[in-house]
């Protein structure tokens, strides 16, 4: 029997990290004391393309597609971002979890807001990681901390 402990994404701020647009952290100690035993990943996709804080991202529906737009400039940063969660993806195969932050536009699964080109919501539906996270980790259950 294998003594490798088991692995867990884990959205960063949840974990304590400073990472959010805004600079600040969501951190949630029911997530941090619920997988001690594992080995943790922290992720965020944003912080290392954008830095700390830095201008806020959204999912925007544009021809029946979810992109990801800055909310002031309104740059398409959706590229950008699935090259960083690609990279990501393929150091880390092996997860056993995934624990997100709701809401979030890279985040949030079945709880963030997609827009329409006017700022209004249109649905609520998944961030960019999380959409990529249920393709490429077919068999891992996704949460947030809204489970917890």
């Amino acid at each position: 029997m294998s003594s490798a402990r088991k692995r867990v994404i884990i959205s960063a701020c949840l974990l304590g990290e400073q990472c959010r647009y805004d600079g600040k952290t969501k951190e949630v100690n029911a997530v941090i004391d619920a997988f001690k035993d594992y080995e943790i990943v922290p992720f965020c996709p944003e912080a290392p393309l954008f830095g700390t804080p830095r201008e806020r991202i959204s999912v925007v529906e544009v021809d029946g597609q979810n992109r990801i737009v800055t909310d002031s400039t309104q740059k398409d940063v959706t590229s950008l971002l699935e090259d960083e969660i690609n990279s990501f993806m393929q150091l880390h195969k092996n997860i056993d979890r995934i624990i997100l932050k709701s809401k979030s536009p890279s985040c949030g699964y079945e709880t963030t807001p997609i827009l329409n080109d006017k700022n209004e919501t249109l649905k609520l539906g998944s961030g960019i990681a999380a959409s990529m996270f249920e393709k490429h980790y077919k068999d891992v259950k996704i949460e947030s901390e809204l489970d917890f």
